[in-house]
């Protein structure tokens, strides 16, 4: 008598991960749709020789969106989102791999392997002028306003010209990589009477402003590891005529008389003449006729 015996498979074995814990560490700049953790490294195996099924969860509140696996039995995982190191630096990720589809209602084995992911930042912003105002609320472009100053006319500072709202400064925005700018004059000084220096954005004149026009000098500031990186800020120069004088005010003591219960802003008037507004003069020897 011939018997024969088959056995049944009996689905008793748990999917297995290569690795219960990855951690990636993924550039910023990475372009959308590229592979993070390729499917080799991700897939699980299964005793029973089940198909496996996978699902990936965000752990970390907040940062869900960024990343996806290719499909429910391809666990290759890729970029879904572009990245932005000033809203994620960091994200826990959870892979489930199940050897019954998520709604199947028979015994399902599960293994799971976590994926830490850390963002590192890239050169991907270009200098910014200081002060500027954020115009996002991201703080991810700030807008510097011009700088200007002035110089007299005919004559020559030696000293760095002072500025207004400040000296030429710049700043490498990526913060963590915090590249060196060098500045350099592009324009509006044919005549070079200018000079800006490459490593601290002081700006000297090399010889006398001979014309009253004003200068309206183009610095740029230039990442050193990368020129493509650069921003430009306008710089006005005003040429004035030199004073050589104080103002000072015509009078030494100026007297008013001002009347009880007067609302707001009301005139101040001269003492003993309380017909005429009290009047303040002050004037300058270097402009004799204003």
């Amino acid at each position: 008598l011939e018997i024969i015996v088959t056995i049944l498979n009996v689905n008793d074995n748990s999917p297995v991960f290569k690795q219960t814990n990855l951690t990636e560490v993924v550039p910023e700049d990475t372009k959308v749709n590229a592979t993070i953790v390729a499917r080799e490294d991700l897939s699980a195996s299964d005793a029973d020789l089940d198909t496996i099924f996978y699902e990936l969860t965000t752990i970390v509140p907040g940062t869900e969106g960024y990343f996806a696996i290719k499909g429910v039995n391809n666990p290759e995982m890729y970029l879904q989102k572009a990245l932005d190191y000033e809203k994620l630096k960091s994200t826990t990720l959870v892979l489930y791999a199940r050897d019954r589809p998520v709604d199947s209602t028979d015994t399902t084995n599960t293994a799971t392997t976590t994926i830490n992911i850390f963002i590192e930042q890239a050169d991907t912003k270009s200098p910014w002028f200081l002060p500027c105002t954020f115009i996002n609320t991201d703080k991810s472009i700030c807008i510097s306003s011009p700088y200007t100053g002035r110089v007299n006319i005919s004559e020559m500072s030696t000293e760095p010209l002072i500025l207004e709202p400040g000296p030429i400064y710049a700043i490498d925005p990526d913060y963590m990589l915090n590249e060196k700018i060098v500045y350099s004059i592009v324009g509006g000084d044919t005549e070079k009477v200018f000079s800006v220096d490459a490593d601290t954005g002081n700006l000297t004149m090399n010889r006398v402003a001979t014309s009253p026009d004003s200068y309206l000098l183009q610095v740029m500031a230039t990442q050193v590891n990368n020129i493509q990186k650069y921003s430009i800020v306008s710089v006005e120069i005003k040429v004035i005529n030199k004073s050589d004088h104080p103002p000072y005010f015509e009078s030494r003591i100026y007297n008013g008389t001002v009347f009880v219960g007067l609302a707001p802003r009301s005139f101040v008037f001269q003492a003993g003449v309380p017909s005429s507004p009290l009047m303040i003069a002050a004037a300058d020897d270097d402009f004799p006729n204003v």
